[in-house]
């Protein structure tokens, strides 16, 4: 496997004339933050099913940990720990006791249990809640409750399916610099499915763009807008204004912008200059800020603002979204 500790190779998914994941190719490196993002309905859970060995491929492979789930599920379920969207517990139970049952049917004694169980609430932020019945609990609480629940057996990977929706803001904060921590401090992969693009954004080393049970791209965020805007992978956004501002002379301030606009033109590597609202967008082949910058000065306008924007996976995501199988 080459250091990928997930490898999916031609892997797909029929339900009579349906095709839930359509011939999927993916590898997930050991100690990565790997995201699944696409819409509801794209393919991801279906995915996470047939990785955990709870439904079985049409066609194609899958290996967690070098083991294959459809063959040996029961030895993938113990070396990976899944999070699904619902995290059930007994809500008439503390989180504590809770956490000392999974603790059992992980086959620990009591006495590892009791120190796992302490442990690892107090690593989540509910040493506090520990006695507190899950019924209480809020639905930030709950997920921080359902990551202590499937690190109690050390797993080597983490699934999440849709872990942050229902949080507020601060639930969702505190939720992924808790997965980070872990992924860093414990060398563990994390499989992170979900369809909100900011947060996958935050905490994600790669990901993988799926949309109708294809995974149409796969790359960190800057390979992946490279890929995209190959041709102008920068985008320059500018503000000018004429020096002489008190003048009432309307056509020579019309002249003297359009004067700077051609110079912007003239610019190597400049593919377009789009006028928006109160800014221009400038359009480059690489990053020609300097250039622009030196160019509105010398030609007698002030330089107002100026501002380097770099593509984020909302842009990729939509760019990708918009043009389907085009962009493979």
């Amino acid at each position: 496997m080459d250091g990928n500790i997930i490898e999916l190779v031609d892997l797909t998914k029929q339900y009579g004339s349906f095709t839930a994941v359509n011939d999927l190719n993916l590898s997930v490196r050991k100690g990565e933050i790997f995201g699944l993002l696409g819409p509801n309905g794209a393919g991801k859970s279906t995915t996470i099913l047939m990785l955990l060995g709870l439904t079985e491929p049409t066609s194609g492979s899958a290996w967690v940990c070098g083991i294959d789930p459809t063959t040996n599920p029961i030895a993938v379920k113990s070396r990976v720990g899944y999070l699904p969207e619902d995290v059930g517990f007994y809500y008439n139970r503390s989180g504590f006791e809770n956490l000392m049952f999974t603790a059992r049917l992980n086959r620990l004694s009591d006495k590892e249990a009791k120190f796992k169980v302490m442990q690892l609430l107090d690593r989540v932020g509910l040493s506090s809640s520990s006695e507190k019945s899950t019924g209480k609990y809020s639905r930030g609480m709950l997920q921080r409750l359902g990551l202590a629940d499937v690190l109690v057996k050390n797993p080597e990977v983490i699934i999440l399916d849709e872990p942050t929706l229902g949080l507020d803001p601060t639930g969702v904060r505190e939720f992924l610099d808790l997965i980070v921590d872990l992924c860093r401090e414990d060398g563990l992969t994390v499989l992170f499915s979900s369809h909100d693009l900011h947060h996958v954004q935050q905490v994600c080393d790669r990901v993988g763009l799926f949309i109708s049970g294809k995974l149409i791209a796969e790359g960190d965020i800057q390979t992946l807008s490279k890929k995209l805007f190959a041709q102008s992978p920068f985008v320059i956004e500018v503000g000018f204004s004429m020096l002489d501002p008190g003048s009432s002379d309307q056509s020579a301030l019309s002249t003297s912008s359009e004067r700077v606009m051609t110079v912007l033109r003239k610019i190597g590597g400049i593919s377009a200059v789009n006028p928006k609202e109160d800014f221009y967008q400038i359009a480059c082949a690489h990053d020609a800020t300097h250039e622009i910058a030196r160019a509105i000065i010398e030609s007698g306008a002030g330089l107002n603002y100026l501002n380097k924007k770099e593509y984020g996976l909302n842009d990729i995501y939509y760019r990708y979204f918009e043009g389907g199988e085009n962009h493979e």
